[in-house]
């Protein structure tokens, strides 16, 4: 069961890509809770050659951690707005194999709010998301 937390994160995430929606450049956007309590939100970038664009849970990390420094990841979520022509309405959506990534290398802790087969989204933890996390040397 989603918190008030969870669900204020959610609508933070809403409201961003809501606001900076473009269609093929802007659909998601992410909003984190930093462990300092702070909430940051993020939108993607996206690019005419996609490898060079930024995933939403990468701006938000980003922003978070050049504001006012790395305070770890309590909870994070990324929501994605459809298409003009796409039914269906801004929804939770899974963070991609870089971002689960990218969010265990700076907070092993972190929850992720995921989609739940249609559900009320869930809480998880980024460990559950990616086992067996890649590391470097003996880490």
């Amino acid at each position: 069961m989603l918190s008030k937390d969870d669900k204020e994160l959610i609508d933070a995430a809403t409201k961003a890509i809501s606001q900076r929606y473009r269609n093929d450049w802007q659909e998601v956007g992410a909003a984190m809770r930093t462990r300092d309590g702070r909430i940051v939100t993020g939108v993607n970038i996206d690019a005419y050659i996609g490898r060079i664009a930024v995933c939403a849970e990468a701006i938000a990390i980003g922003r978070a951690i050049t504001e006012t420094g790395d305070h770890g990841i309590e909870t994070i979520v990324a929501v994605r707005h459809p298409k003009p022509d796409e039914p269906g309405k801004i929804a939770v959506v899974s963070p991609c194999g870089i971002c689960r990534e990218l969010i265990h290398d700076y907070d092993a802790k972190a929850r992720v709010i995921v989609p739940n087969s249609g559900k009320t989204p869930k809480v998880v933890t980024i460990g559950e998301l990616l086992p067996n996390k890649y590391r470097r040397g003996n880490e």
